[in-house]
């Protein structure tokens, strides 16, 4: 079963109301947000770290980037740096690169999420390729996901 039916069937199990959005092929979330009208600030983007040299995922506002130190913070690690696409592609292999949704819980990945994030009633997140984005209720998310929450990131 494609991931994005498991995606959904996950969130039909658990009785979340979402919304699906179909939308023609874009690949950083700030295009995304903009081709779908959703604010940069409740589009969740995903970004796999290494902290320690174990795969994170931390999730952040469109109009973020991850500060490496205050991501080290959060995740009481020494050392922390992106991944590279060619280091993590295997771990989402029905997920198109740099479309994987922000549910570490699927992946066995810790999730991070960015406290911005948290301030608004919904997250828009791709649905595991460049073309269509899920909606929800961020409490639905924090509930599923149980991701850790803290300050990692800065404004673009």
């Amino acid at each position: 079963m494609p991931l994005k039916q498991r995606l959904k069937d996950f969130l039909d199990q658990h009785h979340v109301k979402y919304v699906t959005m179909i939308h023609s092929k874009a690949y950083t979330a700030q295009e995304i947000a903009a081709t779908c009208h959703i604010p940069g600030k409740i589009f969740a983007k995903t970004v796999i770290m290494k902290a320690n040299d174990k795969f994170l995922m931390a999730v952040l506002a469109a109009t973020h980037k991850v500060n490496i130190d205050l991501f080290k913070q959060v995740a009481h690690a020494k050392k922390v740096e992106l991944a590279t696409e060619e280091e993590f592609e295997g771990l989402f292999p029905k997920s198109e690169i740099g479309a994987m949704p922000p549910f570490g819980n699927i992946y066995n990945l810790p999730t991070y999420v960015d406290s911005y994030l948290t301030k608004d009633e919904d997250i828009c997140f791709n649905a595991t390729t460049h073309s269509e984005v899920i909606k929800m209720k961020y409490s639905d998310f924090e509930k599923l996901v149980k991701p850790v929450i803290g300050t990692f990131a800065e404004h673009t």
